[in-house]
């Protein structure tokens, strides 16, 4: 669909996406793959055949990192404009309304981390190394970095990762919840595709609630998220799903209904 990045269909499972970078030789996130990232998640979270998504960068590696000489010799007011565009369109990925998996091989560092930060799981090939170098260059994440990742690791972990820059080996990553699965290299994009082809069936408007609910509430206090909670549980009983969800529960038990995704 563009120069860096391709939305495919996995062959063994057609409801999934793949969000595929391509920008040799180690998927430097410049301001053409950053816009190309934003059309594709707009694409995949608008198609009603996709159903679940996978974020991969190839068998190498996942992103390796800003493209510094792009942004090197940028001013305060240009790079204002820049980090706007790169957070937005990691923002697009975050609120794809489907399950979004991140699929890391070799290196996700600096933007690489935030693009897998974004996504809802992530799964690390055993020689993947992750993390947030940029304070090595004298400045700091600027797409996410310092807000998702302590919501996912808590913030003593997530400063010391920022405050050194070094890189966690895949193992550490899984130890403290920073990737969900770790496996061979060889087996990443299988284990990705596999982690998400398994919400591909089920009823896609309550997955989208649920994602909106968990990480809306995230962003606010206990009441208003039990709002939120309330008003997307409600909602759902307007949806053909939980009819054929509840119909089928009382006549064949649970785990038997056939979900249309509407």
């Amino acid at each position: 669909m563009g120069e860096f990045v391709r939305v495919e269909t996995d062959p063994d499972h057609p409801a999934v996406a793949v969000i595929r970078l391509d920008r040799p030789k180690v998927n430097a996130l410049n301001a053409a793959l950053t816009a190309e990232i934003a059309e594709a998640a707009t694409r995949v979270a608008k198609d009603p055949d996709v159903r679940a998504v996978v974020v991969y960068g190839g068998e190498r590696v996942f992103v390796a990192g800003a493209d510094i000489k792009e942004m090197a010799d940028l001013t305060a007011a240009q790079m204002l404009g820049y980090a706007r565009d790169l957070q937005n369109a990691l923002n697009l990925v975050a609120r794809i309304p489907k399950p979004v998996v991140a699929a890391v091989t070799g290196y996700a560092l600096g933007g690489g981390l935030e693009l897998a930060l974004a996504a809802d799981f992530r799964v690390a090939g055993a020689g993947a190394r992750l993390g947030v170098p940029e304070i090595q260059l004298g400045v700091i994440p600027g797409a996410g970095g310092t807000q998702r990742l302590p919501r996912l690791i808590g913030p003593s972990r997530a400063k010391e990762m920022i405050f050194s820059g070094r890189h966690v080996k895949a193992d550490e990553a899984r130890e403290i919840g920073l990737v969900d699965q770790v496996v061979p290299d060889e087996e990443v994009y299988r284990a990705a595709v596999a982690l998400v082809a398994r919400y591909a069936g089920g009823p896609a408007v309550a997955l989208a609630a649920a994602k909106e609910a968990v990480d809306r509430g995230l962003e606010t206090d206990l009441d208003t998220g039990l709002e939120i909670e309330r008003l997307h549980f409600a909602g759902l009983f307007s949806t053909e799903d939980q009819k054929d969800g509840m119909r089928s529960f009382v006549e064949q038990g649970p785990g038997k209904a056939a979900f249309k995704g509407r």
